[in-house]
């Protein structure tokens, strides 16, 4: 239970100006209050709701949500107010709020919108037609972010993927896009390490990810059905008349850097409270359309990187003419070319786009 000193005092009065709407900062802070609950919150989330109240309108039910809600990761535990409790020998100091690094602060924000997608659930399956009987045979695999939109459409049509004699489409771009898409296929799905960390693993390893290796891709694929099955596709405008359809198929959701990296830190949340197979959906269906409608610049691959990656990507189209494989697409596309973009996310950008979701109408 928090004691009853001057400075829990203030503590508590500050605790009642947030949920009152206030943007003072903690260091500024002077009146007291009386204790609203056993403890006080942590300092991340404090100065989370301040700068929420800074940003927007957040209602009385978000504000509370985001005082009781934990910091879930590898971050510091919750911390105390620096001035309101005395430092003890261990543990971690108290600090000033207003100079914890934004990184905390999206630790608690990935909380509540976690909760969020949670609690507003999946959204009304859209009617899939029925299996047609005649139907050209196919699979799609390669790039992840290339094609599982394409994939998904086509089953929705009534074109799912398999069948004895099935071709194989193994889908791909320049390498600097495939890289960018596998990483954010990772941090979609099972969770994956920071864009900067994960780029220094896969260069330190030299190999390109398994899913984007289009080389290797063909290669374990060409084992299995001979390699007369497999084209590599490089258009993906080829892809509907390949697999036999009129119509044009989706690209990739247009995600930013800052919204991949967000999705990443909820999707790790989201694993805590929901099973795998609810958890991929939720990400993809509730939280995925709210990220791609915000925009912003998307993520590319760091310039002391492209030596690497140049070569990675020499080696897979050589080594591909060499092998032989029907190639729809002019070869040198796997190529890296330069993109407009950023090199990594913003822990400023992912925290301000966090609030913005967390604020946005609907939302409590």
């Amino acid at each position: 239970m928090s004691e009853d000193t001057p400075g829990v005092r203030r503590a508590w009065g500050w605790t009642a100006h947030l949920l009152e709407g206030g943007t003072t900062p903690w260091h500024d802070w002077i009146e007291e209050g009386a204790p609203r609950g056993r403890y006080l919150p942590g300092a991340q989330q404090l100065e989370l709701l301040r700068r929420l109240n800074a940003t927007g309108r957040p209602g009385v039910g978000l504000a509370g949500r985001v005082l009781d809600a934990s910091a879930p990761g590898r971050g510091r535990p919750d911390l105390e107010l620096e001035g309101a409790v005395e430092r003890l020998a261990f543990g971690p100091p108290p600090v000033d709020p207003a100079r914890l690094p934004d990184d905390e602060l999206i630790r608690v924000a990935a909380n509540v919108l976690a909760e969020d997608v949670v609690a507003a659930g999946l959204p009304d399956q859209r009617h899939q037609a029925r299996p047609r009987l005649w139907r050209t045979k196919y699979r799609l695999v390669g790039d992840p972010v290339l094609a599982d939109p394409m994939r998904a459409a086509l089953v929705a049509q009534g074109r799912p993927p398999g069948g004895r004699g099935s071709t194989v489409l193994v889908l791909g771009t320049d390498a600097g896009t495939m890289l960018t898409h596998a990483w954010t296929a990772g941090s979609l799905a099972d969770g994956a390490p920071a864009w900067r960390d994960w780029l220094a693993g896969r260069a330190r390893g030299r190999a390109l990810p398994r899913r984007v290796d289009l080389l290797r891709t063909a290669r374990a694929w060409a084992e299995r059905v001979g390699p007369e099955r497999v084209r590599v596709v490089l258009d993906a405008a080829e892809v509907p008349r390949l697999v036999g359809v009129r119509r044009p198929l989706p690209g990739p959701h247009p995600l930013s850097a800052d919204a991949t990296d967000l999705a990443r830190r909820v999707g790790q949340v989201l694993g805590l409270l929901a099973s795998p197979g609810r958890k991929r959906a939720l990400v993809h269906q509730a939280l995925l359309p709210r990220l791609v409608a915000v925009g912003g610049p998307p993520l590319v691959v760091p310039p002391e990187h492209a030596d690497w990656l140049h070569a990675r990507a020499v080696r897979v189209r050589d080594g591909l003419l060499r092998a032989g494989y029907a190639v729809h697409g002019d070869p040198d596309r796997l190529l890296p070319v330069e993109r407009a973009g950023v090199p990594e996310p913003s822990d400023a950008g992912v925290l301000a786009l966090a609030m913005r979701l967390l604020l946005e109408p609907g939302e409590k």
